[in-house]
């Protein structure tokens, strides 16, 4: 037979025959057995000699060759039986092979296994291979390869072998059932064509790193999602790489090894919950009941649950609790006040709420309306039409919830000191959560600390109110016209502090056409402090009936008031004449009135200071100035000049520059000082009095 042709160069037929796959890289298998061959010709003798040979059998290739192989690597002791075998194996063609101890050229005994079988030449030559590798080699693989296949076949951990192109090689049973889809039908398919859902792009991201960089990458994903074998429960798995290489340092592919660690990840996403809910606990607690007010209370709770906790808040009292006037009924339906609606997002469920400050009633067969009757929370976990139906006041409403996709709801009754006072609403649409026993037990806790609030709250409105009408009825109406004075006051209660206090003040026509101006302030707040300053107003309108002058009028009433329990009071008391344009004044311990002259800078009158009433046995000091038409004097308590974050002397600075020019009308004055000086949330209350001199003419006595 003639030798083939070689193909011209640069023909491209080389290229165009070449056997698909990368033949510059040998297998690493083949070299991790080292696979020695050997040649015999017919009679036995050595005829072929490879490296490998070498290295398992120690001899060299010009030591081997033209040797018979049975005298040069087998005990004499066995040539019998390895001559009958070669004989059997050159004229039967059977192949033989199995585990023979070799004798190595160190004359050592090495087990090698052997694969002997018939070749046949072109010339009708037979020949006979033989293939050995070492036996504990080809063991140690053999015990790795079953428990390798034994461990991944039946271990509970997913385990696919993909190849550089993301493509599958090797499907174990496990990720078979997590994928639902038969190992068959992952073979040949890339990565993302068995697994198509968003969430795999991490996973598919890091495997091509994984096969850059060889680093891998250990339980780095965790893709929550259902599973063909349990399709109502979620089930969350773990996700570890790890690049595939040779014995050479080829790179064969990757390695995802699929960890099902739902239980791990719920005791996660519970510790994470418990902490959550014990987080909102101790912010409800920071947050809500920061001032006594029922609205402002209501907002906080809304505020404090949105939206760590729920979509859609509304809470809603029952319109007794807030109008006392209003008797509660005992059954059918109830009527409600709105206080606080908040929502995560815009959301139709809000409109769905009634808005802060509407009444409505809610039918007897509401949701809302049993709370409050039976005091008891209820749970809607699933909520379906019929349960909008009765969540809602009306159908429209219940159309709104539905539209919003309202799928979970809790009503939370507002119970304090043994009285329901309303109820906390909670819904959730776009949060897939429903709620749970849990979440009713912590929304239980922050309706119960919100309820305790408003309750205070609207105690403490009520006792406010109640010294509030009492100290209002007890000041002076507007006073008459008054001989050669005009005349404004303002009495303006405290913003922030829920009790009243005692500040007062009093206009006391007297005869002569003179005039008492009084501006005094009882320490202390609530009802009692408003009764102890009814009764120094009377004693000082009696005292001033007896023509006194206003020191005397003071000692008078530092006795009276001595009297009173635990009470002391600071008071400025002036008369003025307006024949003479004359001012007498006397202070208890009051800050100094402000005297504002046309054409002058406002000034602190410089009085004695004297001691509070109720101190006892200490006399207080007129002083005299005169006022001339147009002149004025402002007498006012603490709480128009004293805060808590300025010095009073900025204060009395601040009062003195607002007052201005002598001409502006009264009522204007009284409003700019209380507008410029009052802060929100100040805690004291305010009596505001300022009288200009203008011209007297004295009307003729008749006869």
């Amino acid at each position: 037979m003639s030798e083939p042709q070689r193909p011209p160069a640069g023909s491209g037929w080389a290229d165009a025959r070449r056997p698909e796959g990368d033949l510059s890289h040998p297998s690493g298998l083949m070299d991790l057995l080292g696979v020695a061959a050997v040649l015999l010709d017919a009679e036995g003798r050595v005829v072929l000699w490879s490296p490998q040979a070498e290295a398992l059998y120690g001899y060299s290739a010009d030591e081997a060759l033209g040797q018979y192989a049975a005298r040069l690597l087998v005990h004499e002791e066995h040539w019998d039986w390895v001559i009958k075998k070669f004989a059997q194996v050159m004229e039967t063609g059977e192949s033989w092979g199995g585990t023979f101890p070799i004798r190595c050229k160190d004359g050592s005994t090495r087990p090698v296994e052997l694969r002997n079988m018939r070749l046949l030449n072109d010339r009708g030559e037979y020949y006979a291979l033989g293939l050995g590798t070492d036996s504990s080699t080809l063991h140690g693989l053999e015990r790795d390869a079953a428990l390798f296949t034994r461990l991944i076949s039946q271990s509970p951990i997913g385990v696919a072998i993909l190849d550089t192109e993301l493509r599958y090689v090797a499907v174990n049973p496990a990720l078979e059932r997590m994928h639902g889809i038969p190992a068959k039908d992952h073979l040949g398919r890339h990565y993302r064509e068995i697994l198509k859902d968003t969430r795999y792009e991490v996973p598919e991201a890091a495997m091509r790193q994984v096969l850059e960089t060889g680093v891998p990458l250990v339980d780095q994903s965790t893709i929550v999602t259902a599973v063909p074998a349990d399709p109502g429960q979620q089930h969350a798995f773990s996700i570890s790489l790890y690049r595939l290489e040779d014995t050479q340092g080829r790179v064969l592919g990757v390695a995802d090894l699929v960890v099902d660690v739902t239980q791990r990840y719920q005791s996660a996403v519970e510790v994470s919950q418990t902490r959550r809910r014990l987080a909102l606990i101790a912010d409800g607690s920071a947050r809500i009941g920061t001032t006594l007010e029922v609205e402002q209370t209501a907002r906080e709770l809304a505020e404090v649950t949105v939206p760590e906790f729920a979509d859609v808040v509304a809470v809603d009292v029952l319109d007794s609790v807030v109008d006392e006037h209003r008797p509660a009924p005992r059954g059918g339906p109830a009527l409600f006040r709105a206080l606080a609606v908040k929502a995560a997002y815009p959301t139709e469920a809000a409109r769905a709420a009634d808005p802060p400050g509407r009444i409505a009633l809610y039918e007897a067969d509401r949701l809302a309306t049993r709370c409050v009757r039976t005091g008891r929370p209820i749970l809607v976990s699933r909520a379906d039409g019929n349960d909008l139906s009765r969540i809602a006041r009306d159908d429209h409403a219940a159309t709104l919830l539905a539209r919003a996709g309202v799928h979970s709801y809790m009503a939370v009754p507002l119970g304090a000191r043994g009285t329901v006072l309303g109820f906390l609403g909670l819904t959730r649409a776009r949060d897939p959560r429903p709620f749970d026993e849990d979440d009713l037990a912590i929304a239980t806790e922050l309706a119960s600390r919100a309820a305790v609030c408003i309750d205070n709250a609207r105690t403490h409105q009520s006792v406010r109110n109640a010294a509030e009408t009492l100290q209002r009825s007890l000041l002076p109406d507007h006073p008459p016209r008054l001989p050669g004075l005009q005349v404004a006051s303002r009495y303006l209660p405290a913003q922030a502090a829920y009790e009243v206090g005692g500040d007062w003040y009093d206009v006391l026509p007297l005869d002569g056409d003179r005039t008492a101006l009084v501006v005094g302030d009882v320490m202390g707040s609530g009802i009692d402090a408003a009764a102890a300053m009814g009764r120094l107003r009377t004693a000082t309108s009696a005292f001033a009936d007896l023509e006194l002058d206003p020191a005397r009028v003071l000692q008078h009433l530092d006795r009276t008031t001595s009297r009173l329990e635990q009470y002391i009071a600071t008071c400025v008391y002036v008369t003025y004449d307006p024949h003479g344009g004359e001012c007498c004044i006397a202070n208890a311990g009051h800050l100094p009135p402000v005297l504002v002259r046309e054409g002058r800078r406002p000034r602190l009158l410089d009085l004695p200071t004297g001691t509070p009433l109720g101190v006892g046995g200490v006399s207080f000091e007129n002083t005299t100035l005169s006022l001339a038409p147009g002149d004025q004097l402002v007498l006012y308590t603490d709480g128009l000049v004293e805060t808590r974050s300025q010095p009073i002397d900025q204060r009395l600075d601040a009062l003195l520059h607002l007052l201005g020019p002598a001409g502006a009308p009264l009522e204007e004055t009284c409003d700019r000082l209380l507008h410029d000086l009052r802060q929100p949330g100040d805690h004291d209350d305010v009596a505001l009095l300022i009288a200009r001199a203008c011209r007297f003419a004295p009307e003729p006595r008749t006869p």
